[in-house]
């Protein structure tokens, strides 16, 4: 495993409402510099309380937050504007969705921890954080990083309340889950996905039932529908019901010089 697929990035513990913070400052005109102050003053209380190390938990912390929002790799741009112009028609309750898409495409490892999770929830109702370590290690190498990593993503996860804790120690439930109906959002979404894949492609039915959108429920539309609402998508004809979704050309060629995604 090498380039992008094989870093790790997200490796605190994120809330969910650190990312609206983050996005709200972007969409109220802020530029880099403000927004990192912004983001210093909130979590001076929160994390690596009194610390002022360079790359201090605090500071890694900041620099998830602002690549997923503001300083987003090469390639993702357009995916980040469109997410920021959905937030601002959403409630708050229901703009998850547009942060979980965001942390998918810009951090593979992200996608990884939810896919592992969703499989594991789907097969047995439940997932055990020590499963989704290993199965994380086979993935990207025995080294404690990895597993570190995982169990914060996870911990993110019961923050964002889309895990419950159990009676069981390390064992987790489906949290809340939510509906998405709105045909724009759900092609944003598809987008997404496909941004921390492989090959930029897949089948829309396993797009829309992807396990590393677990705490979601798409409405199932046509993959012609979903190509429609985003300039950057296209389709190919694999089947009656089996139609291949695909990044375009040139949006799958930037994506690929910059990331490597895992097939979620």
């Amino acid at each position: 495993m090498n380039g992008r697929k094989a870093q790790i990035g997200f490796s605190q513990r994120i809330r969910l409402e650190w990312f609206e913070k983050t996005a709200n400052l972007i969409l109220a005109g802020n530029d880099k510099t403000a927004v990192k102050d912004s983001l210093q003053e909130m979590l001076k209380d929160k994390v690596s309380v009194g610390g002022q190390a360079v790359r201090g938990n605090r500071e890694k912390a900041i620099t998830i937050l602002m690549k997923t929002w503001l300083t987003v790799p090469s390639g993702l741009e357009a995916l980040r504007d469109e997410g920021l112009k959905i937030l601002q028609g959403l409630p708050r309750k229901d703009r998850i969705a547009v942060h979980w898409g965001m942390a998918l495409a810009t951090y593979p490892f992200w996608g990884a921890v939810a896919a592992h999770t969703g499989r594991l929830l789907r097969l047995q109702g439940t997932a055990a954080a020590a499963h989704v370590q290993r199965r994380i290690k086979e993935q990207y190498g025995e080294r404690e990083t990895a597993s570190r990593a995982a169990r914060r993503v996870l911990r993110s996860f019961i923050d964002w309340g889309v895990l419950n804790e159990t009676q069981d120690k390390g064992v987790y439930a489906q949290g809340n889950q939510y509906s998405i109906q709105d045909p724009k959002l759900i092609a944003w979404l598809v987008e997404a996905s496909l941004h921390a894949r492989m090959n930029g492609s897949a089948a829309i039915k396993d797009l829309l039932d992807s396990p590393s959108i677990f705490p979601f429920r798409l409405a199932h539309v046509s993959a012609e529908h979903v190509a429609s609402l985003s300039p950057r998508l296209n389709i190919l004809r694999h089947g009656l019901d089996d139609d291949l979704v695909m990044l375009r050309e040139e949006h799958r060629k930037t994506t690929n010089r910059t990331r490597v995604g895992s097939s979620l």
